[in-house]
């Protein structure tokens, strides 16, 4: 299949909206009702119902769920079981035409590949987001999302729940105080590892799973055994393995921390590449310019299981960072270290640092991810991972993932989204929609 897309088919897609089909709805909608905001409860429909989407509607249970779409049966009945009252679907673009004028916002989580098409129809009628990381499949849809909120003045958050950790804002502090100095080098890594994908054929489709609305705008395949409800997450067509996985959760503390935006060069290594599925392991350098009085920055990242030579050489109580830390981000600055996960830190070396006095609080603890999205909501207020940030976060980490499939150095034009270095490599930085899905 050629993933080649012409800027003429990126504006388009990007201009269609997603057009009324004819069928779709479990149950009949009510009628459109008039607006309630401000109040104290939102009206929220859901694209998809168990798994990630499950966890995510629990922390949202105390507005009104009034529609939810899943592609497969079993999961929406399951997911719905604890919603009675809301009205079901199997496509969510009939749901979500269906019932635009009796909802306010819209919560997506699904496969990575259906995250755009879905977001960007819900927004387009004028309804605010919340979406489940990587923001996106692609490099283009990601800045496609964060111009629609943008444009139309939406209230969104991506799902990166660590983000409103209160061990992530004492790292940005620190970081930000300058406790360790100007840090130009930082190195993160993490165990997950998607691998090991294979299509099948001849395998029949679950009883209650429509595969053609699961497919959605992936292309046309057979049933493949496994990959629904989780192992999508191992192929290109469907995930973005470990790094899009968690590269916006590791990376964001960074890009937080350090301010940082595009990268300027990006180059990978890994297995050789395999079309079908994503890497046993891959290694991805970043380098990211000065910002202001910031110096450039070398964001060094490794997957599953892989870790940089300097995590065993450093020592964090009588252990390697390494070993102390299976998933981490090391930051390395002028005047120490310092070593995190989602739940500790540590200002390195340790005996440097054994009467550092900690700067005064200046971040806010959250008052956690969903309800700072929905009260930014009722109240015409921001959100930490709004889609401008975690926009530009899950651009960076998918053009690792653009320079592993490419094979090549990525010198990234951020403002035209051009590969300058390597035009071959612009084919991964979108992709072509199946007949009848847009963007």
């Amino acid at each position: 299949m050629s993933h080649r897309f012409s800027r003429r088919q990126f504006l388009s897609a990007s201009a269609a909206s997603a057009s009324a089909l004819a069928l779709g709805a479990y149950a009949n909608p009510a009628p459109a009702q008039e607006s309630k905001l401000p109040s104290e409860r939102l009206r929220i429909a859901a694209v998809g119902t168990t798994g990630r989407a499950a966890g995510n509607l629990s922390d949202l249970a105390s507005q009104d769920i009034v529609a939810l779409a899943d592609v497969d049966a079993n999961l929406l009945d399951k997911g719905a079981a604890k919603f009675p009252s809301a009205r079901k679907y199997r496509d969510y673009r009939v749901m979500l035409e269906r019932e635009a004028g009796n909802i306010d916002a819209v919560l997506v989580a699904t496969p990575d590949h259906s995250h755009a098409p879905a977001a960007a129809m819900a927004m387009r009628l004028g309804k605010h987001c919340y979406c489940e990381k990587p923001l996106t499949h692609t490099v283009f849809e990601a800045r496609t999302l964060a111009n629609l909120a943008k444009e139309k003045k939406l209230v969104t958050q991506m799902g990166t729940q660590i983000h409103a950790g209160d061990n992530y804002r004492r790292v940005v502090e620190l970081i930000q105080a300058g406790a360790i100095g100007p840090v130009e080098e930082v190195y993160v890594w993490v165990t997950a590892q998607y691998t090991g994908a294979r299509f099948t054929t001849g395998t029949p489709v679950p009883d209650g799973l429509d595969w053609d609305l699961w497919l959605g705008p992936a292309p046309q395949r057979p049933y493949s055994d496994g990959v629904h409800p989780f192992t999508w997450r191992k192929f290109w067509d469907y995930g973005t393995g470990a790094l899009g996985d968690f590269g916006c959760h590791y990376m964001d503390l960074v890009h937080w921390a350090l301010d940082l935006r595009a990268p300027a060069v990006v180059e990978a290594s890994g297995p050789e590449y395999d079309p079908v599925s994503c890497p046993a392991w891959c290694l991805v350098n970043y380098e990211y310019p000065a910002r202001g009085k910031l110096p450039a920055v070398k964001l060094h990242w490794c997957d599953s299981g892989k870790q940089p030579e300097i995590a065993g050489k450093i020592k964090v109580g009588d252990k390697s960072v390494g070993e102390a830390f299976k998933s981490a981000q090391l930051f390395i600055g002028r005047e120490g270290m310092l070593i995190s996960d989602y739940n500790r830190h540590v200002l390195l070396p340790e005996d440097k640092f054994a009467d550092f006095k900690r700067p005064a609080q200046s971040i806010p603890n959250s008052i956690g991810h969903h309800r700072e999205w929905v009260e930014a909501i009722k109240s015409g207020g921001k959100t930490t991972c709004n889609f401008d940030y975690s926009g530009a976060l899950t651009e960076a980490v998918l053009l690792g993932t653009v320079a592993y499939r490419s094979g090549r150095r990525i010198e990234w034009d951020a403002e035209k989204l051009t590969v300058k270095s390597a035009p071959d490599a612009q084919q991964f930085v979108h992709k072509e929609y199946r007949k009848g899905w847009t963007l």
